[in-house]
């Protein structure tokens, strides 16, 4: 009779382990059942990238894996060397520069559920990504893994990718909250910024992602904020997040940027990973019981230090976060590799890429009429996909640019490749190597004479240059030191350009670069790093199967004096001492709100190429703007309306642009601000109505005084525009009080 009475007792499903209860009642149910070491141990890693769960309760590890352009292969349990697992590699998606070139929410929304389905099929519950970083200075080495300098149109983008991967059951984390904008003395930098700034440049697609997305986990980033580390920043994470955001969500620490346990347990921080590297060596036997967030803040507790409230909180949200990926039963297998993956990559790609430049219609290629094409550059034929720190990927495969254009040129018209100049040989990054020997001991004379030989005898040259992934270009812990081209590229392209001033430069890059050669050259590419399918991508646009769509995330500098942190700021900040004798560098941001476009439009400065440009091969008008009322009051929504027709011969897609200028602020504001965007597919002599509703939030600035969004009443200005200097037509109207 006691053994039935056992038996039936087991039988019935605990509530935390039944998925028709509502998530907070099973995570406060396995709560209650957990020691306090069971919880302690919830908090802090037990590996490299995985936390241990709760064996004794069923409740699992928690998998992570690097991202946010592609799913990291497998390391060693304790160490960064790679496991040299054989069924590791991923599909390697464009950069998120690249994606948020598309301003196709669509688009992002596809890469997140791709990228996500290959988490899932990894058995990974948090994807570490995406990074949404506001970019700053063109210099910052991170650049690529972040979606540009404006903070509406990197936030819309963003809830798409988090809802995209959050779809199979896998937590993003959205990263590096806040203010990781270099890279340089990354673990010391001490932005000093103001709260109206904090508010309208760097919070608004962390705040997006958070309350739209429902961003499951959140990292923190190396950074200080106003003294303290950013990954438990009481400030960032307990009064903004989790406090006036009211999110729910887990706070994973950076790896290596915890510090101490006191400020790590009431700062915010949920969740404590790579405080050392090697978990063999590092401790009397086990590093992991060492953590901040193990054996000192275990004993903490014990002797009345700490109380178990921060600690519970942690363990609830911890909980929270597995109930919603490891512990969901009903979540899809994912899958990896998949031809579906393999079109998603190409399609960002081809969406992303940005005709910056196209005098006399150079391009696309006409391979009717072109009979030799000389194309010149190391990034032809050099692999990108492995290399700049944590986003480093193990692809399946890759298809350079040359190798691209061979396939799809065929026997149309004959490919001379000449390399013109030596820059990164190397193709291995953390164990994954390309297997490419790019050596070439020629000398720069010699490069340069083969390829000026190529280009004259040549109808097309195309130059494939830019950055790479290595030290001091688009990588981790490494800023650029200057804005101009490596490897001698700016000479070389003019040099080129006076042997054939038929060229086309193609920029392989994160992030802006100096052109002193731009008037040179009657046509320009910004070509990203695009993943598996760069090569075809790239051919695509160039002889036109695809017709280029995509637009600038942010503005093209001529000069860092062009950029308000370089004019204004203190970049890269200068040493001071904290409260706690620690070296810092204080890194005040004194161009303030003026970031990107907004400080191009204040003082009135010609930069490249503007915050949202991007040319097609068929052109599009235009017409007058309306609105559907010249007055209303702030908790109206305004309506305007702008037809615009496709004026050319090819379909194509146009980004129609909404800015708002608020004409009699209290407060300073920017000359207009991005507030609305959609991107519109037309067939030749196709017009569409594009209508953007105006809401509240699109007419408020942040008053640091009254800590709150203020829309004043008063005279706005609705401006339609191709990019942020091409305005097509404008609509007044006003706000009641």
């Amino acid at each position: 009779m006691a053994i039935c009475a056992t038996l039936g007792a087991m039988a019935q499903t605990p509530v935390y382990l039944d998925e028709s209860k509502p998530l907070d009642v099973r995570v406060e149910d396995a709560l209650s059942r957990m020691t306090l070491r069971e919880k302690i141990n919830l908090i802090h890693a037990q590996s490299k990238f995985s936390s241990p769960g709760v064996p004794r309760l069923g409740i699992p590890e928690l998998w992570c894996t690097d991202g946010p352009m592609g799913v990291r292969p497998e390391v060693l349990w304790d160490e960064w060397e790679q496991a040299k697992w054989t069924n590791d590699s991923c599909t390697a998606f464009p950069s998120l520069t690249a994606l948020a070139a598309t301003w196709n929410p669509e688009m992002a929304y596809l890469y997140g559920k791709s990228i996500g389905e290959e988490a899932r099929f990894r058995n990974k519950s948090v994807l570490l990504g995406p990074g949404i970083n506001i970019y700053r200075t063109p210099l910052n080495g991170r650049n690529f893994e972040y979606m540009g300098e404006d903070p509406y149109l990197s936030g819309r983008m963003a809830v798409q990718y988090v809802n995209g991967v959050q779809s199979n059951g896998v937590a993003v984390c959205v990263k590096h909250f806040a203010l990781n904008n270099n890279e340089i003395n990354r673990h010391t930098s001490n932005p000093i910024v103001d709260d109206r700034t904090l508010y309208e440049i760097y919070l608004p697609a962390f705040k997006a992602a958070a309350t739209e997305g429902g961003a499951w986990s959140f990292m923190g980033g190396y950074n200080l904020f106003r003294g303290e580390h950013a990954s438990y920043n009481p400030i960032l994470m307990n009064d903004i997040l989790k406090g006036e955001w009211g999110w729910d969500g887990a706070v994973i620490s950076d790896w290596g940027a915890v510090h101490d346990t006191r400020t790590a347990v009431t700062g915010g921080l949920d969740m404590e990973f790579g405080s050392w590297t090697n978990g063999l060596t590092n401790g009397a036997s086990n590093a992991y019981d060492n953590y901040f967030f193990a054996e000192p803040y275990l004993k903490g507790i014990q002797d009345g230090t700490y109380s178990t409230k921060e600690l519970d909180d942690k363990a609830r949200r911890v909980l929270r976060l597995t109930m919603r990926t490891a512990m969901d039963r009903n979540r899809p297998f994912g899958s990896m590799g998949s031809d579906e993956h393999i079109s998603a990559c190409r399609e960002i790609a081809e969406e992303g890429i940005v005709l910056l430049k196209n005098d006399k219609q150079t391009l696309p290629i006409d391979l009717t009429k072109t009979k030799r094409i000389a194309v010149v550059g190391e990034n032809a034929i050099k692999m990108m996909t492995v290399g700049g720190g944590s986003s480093s990927l193990k692809a399946r495969y890759e298809i350079t640019p040359l190798d691209g254009l061979r396939a799809r040129v065929g026997d149309s018209a004959e490919i001379v490749y000449a390399r013109g100049y030596v820059g990164d040989v190397t193709g291995e990054y953390n164990g994954v190597v390309t297997g490419q020997d790019l050596t070439d001991n020629r000398t720069p004379s010699e490069l340069t004479e083969e390829a000026v030989n190529a280009a004259k005898n040549a109808d097309i040259v195309l130059f494939f240059g830019g950055l790479n992934k290595s030290p001091h270009q688009d990588a981790e812990d490494f800023d650029r030191e200057t804005m101009n081209l490596p490897y001698g590229q700016n000479e070389l392209i003019s040099t080129l350009a006076k042997a054939n001033p038929n060229i086309v430069v193609i920029n392989i890059s994160g992030t802006g670069v100096a052109m002193p050669w731009v008037k040179q050259v009657p046509a320009i590419v910004q070509g990203w790093y695009l993943g598996n399918e760069t090569g075809n991508s790239l051919a695509s646009v160039l002889v036109g199967d695809a017709n280029p769509s995509g637009k600038l995330p942010y503005t093209y500098y001529a000069s860092l004096d062009q950029c308000g942190a370089h004019k204004l700021g203190e970049y890269p900040g200068h040493k001071s001492i904290d409260v706690l004798g620690n070296e810092v560098y204080d890194i005040p941001y004194n161009e303030g709100i003026y970031v990107g476009y907004r400080f191009i439009d204040k003082n009135n400065l010609r930069p490249t190429f503007p915050f949202g440009h991007g040319l097609s091969y068929t052109t599009f008008k235009y017409g007058k703007a309306t609105i559907d009322k010249k007055e209303g009051t702030a908790d109206e929504t305004f309506r305007v309306t702008v037809p615009v027709t496709n004026t050319g011969k090819r379909e194509g897609k146009e980004i129609v642009q909404l800015y708002i200028a608020d004409k009699e602020s209290n407060l300073e504001r920017p000359r207009k601000e991005l507030k609305g965007f959609r991107k519109v597919a037309l067939k030749p002599g196709e017009t569409a109505e594009v209508t953007f509703e105006i809401t509240r939030d699109a007419l408020s600035y942040f008053d640091p005084e009254k800590h709150a969004w203020i829309c004043e009443p008063g005279d706005f200005e609705a401006i339609v525009g191709a990019s942020s200097t091409d305005l097509r037509s404008r609509v007044s109207f006003r706000v009641k009080p």
